[in-house]
């Protein structure tokens, strides 16, 4: 069962929290988090991107660069933008885009859970970018971005989160760059705190939506305090990390598309005939098509969008894995046709999240940076449970969850 706990947040005092708040690290690169940062001092950037306080072209790894997110992190502290609450809370993290609301639980998730799958993840991770995150965690001593989970719809947990909701939040603003609202609660009640912690011990797993490499540098984190301890007793800080916890069937997954620079020696019209093997290609015209179901996607080539279905036995519905587009699309397009067999690594491919639109698509293509692309019909949050609960791992590239957590909303220290 889920174990948590709530925790002594470390979050920015109501006039500064516009200043502080910012992106998750890895949503931008090092020029666009200087550039967002701008000259505001309070900015979150200064830790989670702390590369942008040396000269430009510092490596984001340089050893320098890791003191200086521990070193800003303690300044903060010091002139009180970030400051510690006096007793252990529970805090709701609202996200409003497009008119519809999504509210998280922000708790200390288990570190021992991540350990024995009670956490279930759904990606592969690469160990160069956990000890990446292990750096920023351990000389930080803290959790200062969270994790994205997700747990099974629960009554009485969302009758309590709309109760709270109701009320005047701590923080509310309307962040930059994305234009999603963003709100925030303490919860300090004792007797709800504990109908918190009693509902989540009844639940068998919570579920890494997005974040699997903080996640798992988290959790590595831990354990190794705890290995590193001769007096560990299990109940130390350091055995959790922080989390916002979403219910499952709030959650919003865009698509997550595909680009190509070429068509692997082919003519467009042979392209096209080779793919009726495994699919019913429609010609939809000019106007931009987007996939109406699962099993049907969207392709762009020479100024036209298309319609293919994917003809029956081209996959297995009764396979979590085999069930996905993303599978059938590599497997049969990807794969097949254009010989790209490592999404992570080809260099003729690339990949636009669906907050950005068909429109994207066909302006990479249209500008002769691309040859094509293909647009997918999303990954639904059940597809995902399922791939988790049967041990299985999603192939890459294949969810884009939106909005993303801002951070610096809270922090969350080890001791």
């Amino acid at each position: 069962m889920a174990k948590i706990k709530p925790f002594k947040g470390i979050r920015p005092p109501k006039n500064f929290v516009e200043e502080v708040e910012s992106r998750p690290y890895d949503v931008l690169n090092s020029e666009e988090a200087r550039e967002e940062a701008g000259n505001n001092e309070k900015s979150l950037y200064h830790i989670i991107k702390p590369e942008i306080n040396f000269e430009e072209g510092t490596s984001e790894y340089d050893p320098r660069v890791y003191e200086s997110a521990a070193e800003h992190f303690q300044m903060f502290q010091d002139k009180g933008w970030l400051v510690q609450d006096k007793e252990e809370n529970y805090y709701i993290y609202a996200q409003t885009m497009n008119g519809k609301t999504q509210y998280g639980l922000v708790v200390g998730a288990y570190v021992n859970d991540y350990m024995t799958g009670v956490i279930k993840k759904h990606e592969l991770t690469r160990r160069d970018k956990e000890e990446d995150r292990m750096k920023h965690v351990r000389v930080c001593n803290a959790n200062i971005e969270p994790v994205f989970f997700a747990y099974p719809d629960n009554k009485l947990l969302d009758e309590l989160i709309n109760r709270y909701a109701a009320t005047t939040p701590e923080y509310d603003f309307i962040a930059p760059i994305d234009g999603f609202r963003h709100q925030f609660w303490v919860i300090s009640d004792k007797k709800d705190i504990q109908a918190i912690t009693e509902e989540f011990d009844k639940m068998p797993a919570l579920y890494i939506a997005d974040g699997h490499h903080r996640s798992a540098a988290a959790a590595l984190i831990g354990a190794e305090k705890a290995q590193n301890n001769p007096n560990h007793k299990g109940d130390e800080e350091y055995n959790y990390f922080m989390a916002v916890c979403f219910q499952a069937s709030q959650l919003t997954i865009l698509d997550y598309n595909r680009v190509v620079k070429d068509l692997n020696g082919m003519e467009a019209a042979d392209f096209l005939k080779a793919l009726e093997k495994n699919f019913t290609v429609q010609l939809k015209g000019k106007e931009e098509y987007h996939p109406q179901h699962l099993h049907e996607f969207s392709l762009y080539l020479d100024g036209a969008w298309y319609s293919l279905v994917a003809k029956e036995g081209t996959y297995n519905d009764a396979d979590p894995i085999g069930v996905l587009d993303v599978d059938i699309s590599s497997r049969l397009i990807l794969d097949e046709l254009m010989n790209i067999t490592d999404l992570r690594s080809d260099k003729r491919i690339d990949f636009v999240g669906g907050l950005r639109g068909l429109g994207e698509l066909k302006r990479r293509v249209d500008s002769g940076e691309m040859r094509w692309a293909l647009a997918l019909y999303p990954v639904s949050m059940q597809q995902i449970m399922d791939i988790a609960d049967s041990g299985k791992i999603m192939p890459p590239k294949a969810t884009w969850f939106e909005p993303k957590l801002r951070s610096g909303l809270v922090i969350h220290k080890l001791d």
